[in-house]
């Protein structure tokens, strides 16, 4: 029986630790720092995940067996060697492999050397060399901190005023600190979105189904950029073909080509993609769980996911048979008014109990915290409530009906997660 030290406080981290929790091989979990929402799956520990130091001695006072790491910074920022410096049984890349995230740069340099399809950039750490590329390429053309912004440092720009004060934004002004140092000035490529999942040794990789996250914060997929705002599991469009393909030319070859570079990658590679009139191409690489994808994909895996998160750290995922519930599963993201800008915390937040008494419901929080034995708001996004069907219409339709149930004051959300999934030809 193992005790489990989950790193992050968020949903994704909720819905691991709600998956965890149902293991017969697991016998406590501890999350830090935890959010006002997961009491019911573990026990929250108030350290942050930047505290390396605090948190390695935590997994030690407390003979944790098992440490999941969620968020990317920790990741970036070298998480996983501080674990297995001191002996300790952590599952997530290395820092030399969670670069593939932590920098733009570095993943673009692997795409090239492994001929993994993506669209046509140059890297800059210089702005005026920058500046000079970018009015020679003109507009559309996307601009990206080459370093972690919260999934906040690209901008698709449509004139080339609009690249000029977003490439000065991130290497002059700093608005993304120091993830401008590097910028990847990159072509514009238009088409619908998917991400992939794959759980990986570094050797064996196993693929999730495909799932599509609804970046912008309004309906259409209008307004500023956020974490996500809710999330589909598996793509009605996106074939056993594309998923192949992606298999082949993608996820083979960037774990590939992190093993030459020195940095065997173990954990779960994640590439958002995009389906183009030239196939399929990968935007970016990311090195963990998605956030809200995760919430989507927990509610499908049938498996024991601690049993695949052992074998991955052990190098034997390859005995592995890996199961999916058939069907669909959906997650929608409950924000707090003015999210992904300013926002107010500490709004009571009612319904949620009435919500999971629905049939397949289950929320996960995210931006939550307990305060006077009630749940108020503490965060942009508050909760993603989740729903399974055997098809997608089903379980978005349950979401939405439980969403009616649950309230706090500027709650907003996307109400129309999927429907272009739904309409489109496959």
């Amino acid at each position: 029986m193992a005790k489990i030290l989950i790193i992050g406080g968020g949903g994704r981290e909720h819905a691991l630790a709600w998956k965890l929790k149902q293991s017969p091989k697991v016998e406590k979990i501890y999350i830090a720092p935890g959010n006002g929402g997961m009491s019911n799956v573990g026990e929250i520990v108030d350290i942050k995940t930047s505290e390396f130091d605090k948190l390695t001695a935590f997994a030690k006072e407390k003979s944790i067996d098992f440490t999941v790491i969620g968020p990317d910074d920790p990741l970036g920022a070298g998480i996983v060697d501080a674990f297995k410096k001191e002996g300790l049984r952590v599952w997530g890349p290395v820092k030399a492999a969670a670069r593939i995230e932590a920098s733009k740069a570095f993943a673009k340099d692997i795409m090239a050397k492994e001929n993994i399809p993506t669209a046509e950039f140059r890297s800059f750490d210089n702005y005026e060399e920058a500046l000079k590329y970018l009015r020679e390429k003109g507009a559309p053309i996307v601009i990206k901190a080459s370093g972690l912004a919260q999934g906040k440092g690209v901008t698709v720009c449509q004139t080339l005023e609009e690249a000029e004060v977003a490439l000065k934004d991130a290497m002059v002004n700093k608005i993304f600190g120091e993830a401008g140092n590097t910028v990847v000035i990159e072509e514009c490529i238009y088409g619908p979105e998917y991400s992939i999942h794959a759980f990986t040794d570094g050797k064996t990789f196993k693929m999730f189904p495909s799932s599509q996250d609804h970046k912008p914060v309004f309906d259409g997929g209008k307004g500023p950029n956020t974490g996500g705002m809710g999330t589909i599991a598996p793509v009605p469009w996106v074939t056993s073909e594309v998923m192949d393909e992606v298999s082949k030319k993608v996820v083979g070859p960037v774990l590939k080509g992190l093993e030459k570079a020195g940095a065997l990658f173990v954990g779960l590679i994640y590439p958002g993609m995009m389906e183009t009139q030239n196939g399929s191409k990968v935007i970016e690489f990311n090195c963990r769980f998605g956030d809200p994808e995760t919430q989507s994909y927990i509610r499908l895996l049938k498996s024991d996911l601690y049993e695949i998160l052992d074998a991955s750290v052990d190098g034997r995922l390859d005995e592995v048979e890996i199961e999916w519930h058939p069907g669909f599963a959906c997650c929608v993201a409950l924000a707090s008014g003015g999210y992904p800008g300013s926002y107010e915390k500490g709004k009571e937040i009612t319904g949620i109990e009435e919500a999971e008494k629905m049939d397949d419901i289950i929320v996960f929080h995210a931006g939550t915290k307990l305060e006077n034995g009630k749940i108020v708001t503490n965060g942009g996004r508050v909760l993603g409530v989740t729903a399974k069907a055997d098809t997608l219409r089903g379980a978005l339709d349950k979401a939405y009906a439980a969403i009616k149930l649950i309230n706090f004051d500027g709650m907003h959300y996307r109400t129309d997660i999927g429907l272009e999934s739904l309409n489109m030809k496959v």
